[in-house]
């Protein structure tokens, strides 16, 4: 998925054969954070942000992107390394938090929800060596089991010095919890380390909310094989539910449950049944974890739905995406996280939500904000007809907001009012009381 290539670009920046050795200067205040805003509703929409972000661009840059990020508080995300953090640990007892801190800054200054992602593990926690980090396999090594304590204290350590944090995923994807003789996700192992870093949170702050297993639901043809969950878009992979299904009976407690996912199928790596259709694959997913953990909140930490090098224009990404998100605010979801905000240093950015180098806004910005301010955790919901089955619509008593989901303009009847839909095009429209 994008999350490996997000660390590897890390990594292409900073590896050599004998790893990276350390430098850490002697003190390190923490940063002055501000309390995150207070909100009617918990935002349910938000960003996780990788490799590049505007915290490393131009002061000018920088400003707009908080800008863009602050007209509506929304969730923010950060990796504690890798993904734009370098390693936090890289020493027993030395930390470097100087890329940690200018991120949690930056989303502090853009009125964030901020969110920390507890992934990934030190060197030395893996088998490497102390003082030194090779990016090469950090993607994909878990800590060793005599380390899960280790871990756990510097999840502690991290909570600490980001105070105004109360929300923390465990991992990422299961990297490193492959069982290769069972040919399965070692969910054993990940609960395992799961519950000692719960333990180490709750100790920190009891306030602090935490969640995973932070597992990629994978899925395939639906010619192929069976599963308790599937769908025109295809049939899950069995093992992912399996390993869901033990983290929540061997859990110690939990305040939300996450996973990520792609519409695409690992096989053809396609959408099916098309593009717009496969979108269902993440209402029926959130109906089933809701089912199966008694009703914790459903957070999708990543979610994708164009495949790889497919030359959509910026319209119909951000089509997709919308029906994307009304899937998720019709099945509950409370929160869904749009991977990458800015995918590269400078020059145009496919999907971005700010052009890097200039921060001038991209579609997606106000496709965010939109959800934020209308459509939060909370948002009541309403059922509005539409004449032409190719507009998708998503309403609250408010506001609405439309997709053409074809390549061609169109004109459909919507809650009553005629409208007018260039190819992609998405409306907002006022409802109710003007």
């Amino acid at each position: 998925m994008a999350l490996v290539a997000g660390i590897m670009i890390y990594a292409g920046t900073r590896n050599s054969s004998a790893g990276e050795q350390a430098t850490i200067p002697p003190t390190q205040a923490a940063p002055s954070l501000s309390a995150p805003p207070a909100t009617e509703d918990w935002p349910r929409w938000g960003v996780t942000h990788t490799q590049y972000s505007a915290d490393q661009d131009t002061p000018e840059v920088r400003e707009a992107a908080v800008g863009i990020l602050a007209r509506e508080p929304m969730l923010q995300n950060q990796h504690i390394m890798g993904w734009g953090a370098g390693n936090p640990e890289p020493s027993p007892g030395r930390y470097d938090f100087r890329d940690l801190d200018r991120r949690m800054k930056m989303m502090s200054d853009s009125r964030s929800i901020p969110v920390i992602t507890l992934c990934c593990a030190p060197d030395w926690m893996k088998g490497g060596t102390a003082g030194r980090t090779d990016w090469s396999k950090n993607h994909t090594t878990a800590p060793r089991r005599e380390h899960f304590d280790d871990y756990a204290k510097l999840a502690a350590t991290v909570a600490k010095r980001y105070p105004t944090v109360k929300h923390f995923m465990v991992w990422n994807e299961f990297k490193g919890f492959w069982n290769q003789a069972a040919n399965r996700w070692d969910a054993e192992a990940y609960t395992e380390l799961y519950n000692k870093v719960y333990d180490a949170l709750k100790k920190v702050n009891p306030e602090i909310k935490v969640g995973g297993p932070y597992v990629p639901i994978d899925h395939h043809d639906p010619r192929i094989g069976t599963s308790e969950v599937s769908g025109p878009w295809g049939v899950v992979d069995q093992r992912v539910l399996d390993a869901i299904e033990y983290w929540i009976k061997h859990k110690k407690g939990a305040e939300f449950v996450v996973v990520d996912g792609a519409t695409m199928t690992k096989e053809q790596e396609q959408p099916l049944p098309d593009e717009f259709g496969a979108t269902a694959k993440f209402s029926a997913i959130t109906t089933w974890l809701r089912q199966k953990s008694g009703d914790l909140p459903v957070w999708w930490a990543e979610y994708y739905v164009e495949p790889e090098n497919t030359g959509w224009s910026e319209e119909k990404v951000a089509a997709v995406q919308a029906t994307a998100m009304m899937e998720f605010a019709r099945s509950g979801v409370t929160t869904a996280l749009y991977w990458n905000p800015q995918k590269k240093p400078a020059g145009e950015c496919h999907g971005c939500v700010w052009v890097p180098g200039r921060g001038d806004e991209m579609p997606m910005a106000g496709l965010l904000s939109g959800f934020v301010k209308w459509f939060p955790t909370n948002a009541k919901l309403e059922q509005v007809t539409t004449s032409d089955p190719k507009v998708r619509v998503l309403a609250q008593p408010n506001q609405m907001v439309m997709v053409n989901t074809t390549d061609a303009e169109l004109t459909a009847t919507v809650d009553g009012k005629p409208f007018t839909f260039k190819a992609y095009e998405i409306k907002w429209s006022q409802r109710g009381p003007a």
